[in-house]
C-alpha cells in the first residue's frame, strides 16, 4: 500500500524530477562554500541522488575532503511570474564515492545513465566518478510565503516513492 503524499510533497517530487541541474555547495580547502553547477540522477530504491564528476573539477576535491554538501533545485524563471515565487529545494546530505565496478558504482551508473544516456561515453573515462548523495534534510519553498524544514525520513520517502529508472 502507498503512503499518503502531501500536495508539498507531490511539489518537491514534481520539481525534482522535471529539472535535470542543481547548484552543488562544497566546503573549499579553507572551509569556506563554493558553488557549481552538476547534473543530477534521482536513484528511487536507495533514497539518494547521483552525480556524475570529474576529479578535475574543484568540487571534487572538495567533497573527498569533506563530504557535507548542498544541493539547490529551482524551478525555471518565467518573465511573467514572480522571481520570489520560484519553486526551489535546497537540501542538505553526504557524498560517498561508490568504488568502481561495485554494485552501488553499477547502481549509480544505472540510474545516472536512464536520465542522460548520451553521457555514456563519459563513464568509461577514467578522472571521471559517480558521487551519491543521501539528503538528511531540506528546505522546500513551493512559493512565496509557502515554505518548510523537510526531515530525512520524509524525504528518503519521496525519493523512494518516485518512478525506478
Amino acid at each position: 500500500m502507498q503512503e499518503h503524499i502531501s500536495r508539498q510533497g507531490r511539489a518537491l517530487q514534481a520539481l525534482l524530477l522535471e529539472r535535470r541541474v542543481a547548484a552543488l555547495a562544497t566546503l573549499n580547502d579553507n572551509g569556506a562554500p563554493s558553488a557549481s553547477m552538476v547534473p543530477f540522477a534521482i536513484d528511487a530504491e536507495r533514497g539518494r541522488l547521483v552525480l556524475h564528476v570529474s576529479a578535475l573539477a574543484a568540487h571534487t576535491g572538495h567533497m573527498a575532503r569533506d563530504a557535507r554538501v548542498g544541493l539547490l533545485v529551482c524551478a525555471a524563471d518565467r518573465p511573467d511570474a514572480p522571481v520570489h515565487d520560484l519553486a526551489r529545494l535546497s537540501l542538505e546530505g553526504r557524498a560517498e564515492t561508490p568504488a568502481p565496478d561495485s554494485p552501488e558504482w553499477r547502481a549509480a551508473r544505472s540510474v545516472y545513465l536512464a536520465r542522460f544516456p548520451d553521457a555514456e561515453p563519459m563513464t568509461d573515462l577514467p578522472d571521471f566518478r559517480f558521487v551519491t548523495v543521501t539528503p538528511h534534510s531540506a528546505r522546500q519553498i513551493s512559493g512565496f510565503g509557502s515554505a518548510r524544514a523537510v526531515d530525512a525520513d520524509e524525504l528518503h520517502q519521496l525519493l523512494r516513492s518516485l518512478p525506478r529508472a
